[in-house]
């Protein structure tokens, strides 16, 4: 049986590795403009449980899902293949 590689981006919302494209910082002014081209083609998933959004994630098909983790907490997940979570990526908004 073959395992799949995942990254939990917060919440115990998990991403497949294997699709994402890129993780880009949120508070760009392109990030923001594909944030907003995204909604408006319901593209968007939001896994922040309303907390403020650090990172977007790129995926194959399109899609952006939106992270209250900051990008490099992501890459450092993705790494070490280790998905728990350290107190200093869980800041107090």
């Amino acid at each position: 049986m073959s395992q799949f590689s995942v990254l939990n981006v917060g919440f115990g919302n998990i991403v497949m590795v294997s699709k994402i494209v890129g993780i880009i910082h949120s508070d760009s002014a392109s990030a923001k403009r594909i944030r907003n081209e995204a909604k408006s083609h319901n593209n968007l998933v939001d896994a922040t449980q309303g907390k403020k959004t650090r990172s977007i994630i790129i995926t194959d098909s399109n899609h952006l899902i939106l992270s209250n983790l900051r990008v490099e907490a992501l890459t450092r997940r993705i790494e070490s293949r280790d998905n728990s979570i350290a107190e200093e990526e869980e800041e107090k908004d």
